[in-house]
């Protein structure tokens, strides 16, 4: 794959480690041998997977003359912190428009990421109400902005396009030249299924690359069809960026929804369980909404017998540890 002709950010500094979870296969009984993935080691403000998709976003913004950035998210979003950071790097100034997807969920002086949003010179913060219209939205404080001599660009949630999602096309060819260079088979990759640009992104990389490992996504917030249908759009979408044509194909993409619980950011007793023990056993933090509520499912897929034995299995951790301080009362 040639990535050579999109502008890109050099906010990496190296690749992230695979690591072995010795203790934790074990406490599984071990019947597959499980590896993690750190993009929770990323660089940018206490790291996470969105740093990848941002070295492209910005980039184009860069290129486009931008002084400002327009971004959207939960109010504990991730992908605005990093957004944030890398903003305050590039000495963009950055807005944020968070949508308040549990009422009375909002609070201005809340810890976690909402704190580093603050630490982090956020020019505005827009909270509007679930199920708003978030791309108008942006539109409107761009306009805003645009009128006051601005000029913004627009990065839509999670940094999820065909833009951002070329972040983890080149994530899955960095995991195969360290699987190659570890001389490791990895069977499965289990990730986190959000706004899908992770998810899309590993699965066009790991085509580009002919690296026929299965990708399973532990959805966080939909259902099982809508969330294929998310992430095959946005794949066939950055295959195509990539001119890998129509490799794409729908049943390369398979999404699990059993562990979304009563809803996006809304605890689970499983949840709470998988970060313990990732806590516990592996000293690795996992974060409420996302990580957590993936190696939810990962633990439970295991526990049934899905994987066939002796399978080696990749978690890509996506980061957001910043999240578990808004959650104090859940885990204690």
């Amino acid at each position: 794959m040639n990535f050579t002709k999109f502008p890109r950010r050099h906010y990496l500094q190296g690749p992230t480690p695979i690591e072995a979870m010795p203790s934790l296969s074990k406490v599984m009984g071990g019947e597959v041998t499980l590896y993690v993935k750190r993009d929770d080691l990323l660089p940018g403000a206490a790291g996470g997977n969105k740093t990848r998709k941002l070295e492209f976003c910005i980039a184009d913004a860069l290129e486009k003359g931008a002084d400002t950035i327009v971004t959207c998210g939960a109010i504990q979003s991730n992908h605005a912190r990093l957004t944030a950071a890398w903003s305050a790097k590039e000495g963009l100034a950055c807005h944020l428009i968070l949508e308040e997807r549990v009422k009375g969920s909002y609070k201005k002086d809340a810890s976690g990421n909402n704190f580093l949003f603050e630490l982090l010179g956020v020019k505005s913060i827009t909270v509007v109400t679930a199920g708003s219209d978030m791309m108008a939205q942006m539109e409107k404080k761009a306009a805003e902005l645009t009128s006051a001599g601005k000029i913004p660009y627009l990065i839509p949630v999670g940094a999820s396009n065909d833009i951002g999602a070329l972040g983890y096309a080149v994530c899955a060819e960095e995991i195969m030249a360290q699987l190659n260079e570890m001389r490791l088979p990895i069977d499965h990759m289990v990730v986190p299924s959000g706004s899908a640009g992770t998810h899309a992104g590993l699965v066009v990389g790991m085509t580009g690359v002919n690296g026929g490992i299965p990708i399973s996504g532990m959805n966080v917030s939909r259902g099982k069809e809508a969330q294929e249908g998310l992430v095959f759009d946005l794949a066939v979408k950055t295959a195509e960026k990539l001119g890998l044509g129509d490799r794409i194909k729908r049943e390369d993409i398979v999404c699990f929804d059993q562990y979304v619980g009563p809803g996006y950011s809304l605890p689970t007793e499983d949840m709470v369980k998988a970060v313990n023990l990732f806590a516990q056993n592996e000293a690795i933090l996992l974060d409420p909404v996302y990580s957590g509520k993936a190696a939810a499912g990962l633990i439970d897929l295991i526990r049934k017998g899905h994987f066939k034995k002796g399978s080696n299995i990749l978690f890509v951790h996506t980061g957001g540890s910043p999240a578990l301080y808004a959650y104090l009362d859940t885990f204690r």
